[in-house]
């Protein structure tokens, strides 16, 4: 009877190994195996979420269809505490091995945002503000002149001031850069100047080559000791770099004294109207030689370009023409 009991626990014994083994098969199969998922999903993992909860956001999204097996691979594996919160993004079919591998990585989606040249630093902010996957309040709005406008990357979670801290380092870096190889003689006393004429020259013209010969003129009336006479610049003494004024400027407007309106001022106005890109401070550390002092605008986009006054007038006239017929 002895043996017989022996026998019985011997083959219940075999039969349970034999049937873990094709368990930890079948759980082996399922975890390796191609997923349901027909196209990429992306998914997002809030910090401090569960084994539980990340399974269970991963089968909700259609990444994997086996919540139970995939907590159990994750345990049996010892990646428990390896799993990363975050924003990803899980190529179609991608098996449970390699959602795993996904998140002990920290693969995470990369974001982008792009800041066009020549926005106040309040339109940053503002900006940013309406940007997905940001997080955070901007406590005080950074200096105007003060942020590198290209595009930046970023994850989902990313505070706003870090990202504009960011901004920040890359002008200094970019001024640190660009200043050593200015050319000789320009009427900067530092790099602070060139960057409210390089603000200057990105709110004038949108044109990459138009960029060194408005410096060019710009500066050709600095050494002449003429005021600038920037439009621009009026605007940004009337909104701070707000709301654009949403009117075309007045007689009554360029007679306004602001410490911006180079129509009233000498010099250079006392700090940037906008966040100038790389190419416009580039274009006024090696502005186009030239004898212009003026320019306006020619009704294509671009500008008239003018030496004497008296040329300029017959441009003025020209845009001015252009202009009315295109309000027929």
């Amino acid at each position: 009877m002895t043996r017989r009991l022996l026998w019985i626990f011997l083959g219940a014994l075999l039969f349970g190994v034999i049937a873990i083994g094709g368990a930890f098969g079948w759980g082996y199969a399922q975890f390796t195996q191609p997923g349901p998922a027909s196209l990429d999903r992306t998914v997002l993992l809030p910090k401090g979420s569960s084994l539980n909860n990340i399974a269970e956001r991963l089968a909700v999204a259609g990444v994997i269809d086996r919540p139970l097996v995939f907590r159990i691979g994750v345990r049996v594996g010892g990646w428990g505490r390896g799993l990363k919160a975050g924003e990803y993004r899980f190529p179609a079919q991608i098996s449970m091995r390699g959602a795993v591998e996904i998140l002990r990585k920290g693969d995470t989606v990369v974001r982008r945002v792009t800041i066009p040249e020549g926005l106040s630093s309040r339109q940053v902010v503002a900006l940013l503000a309406q940007t997905q996957g940001l997080r955070g309040d901007v406590a005080e709005v950074p200096a105007e002149g003060t942020l590198l406008p290209e595009t930046y990357h970023y994850s989902y979670g990313d505070e706003r001031a870090v990202l504009l801290a960011r901004m920040t380092e890359a002008m200094n870096t970019t001024l640190a850069t660009l200043w050593p190889l200015r050319d000789q003689g320009l009427p900067f006393a530092n790099p602070d100047e060139a960057r409210i004429l390089a603000a200057m020259v990105e709110k004038e013209t949108s044109l990459p080559d138009e960029r060194p010969r408005v410096a060019g003129v710009f500066i050709n009336r600095l050494r002449r000791g003429m005021r600038l006479q920037s439009d621009p610049t009026v605007v940004y003494g009337l909104t701070e770099g707000g709301s654009p004024l949403g009117r075309a400027l007045s007689r009554a407007d360029l007679d306004l004294r602001t410490p911006y309106n180079t129509y009233r001022i000498a010099g250079l106005p006392p700090g940037p109207i906008a966040n100038p890109g790389r190419a416009a401070i580039g274009a006024v550390l090696h502005p186009l030689v030239s004898n212009e002092l003026y320019f306006v605008a020619d009704g294509t986009g671009g500008h008239a370009f003018a030496a004497t006054f008296a040329e300029h007038r017959r441009n003025v006239r020209r845009w001015r023409r252009a202009k009315a017929a295109g309000k027929r």
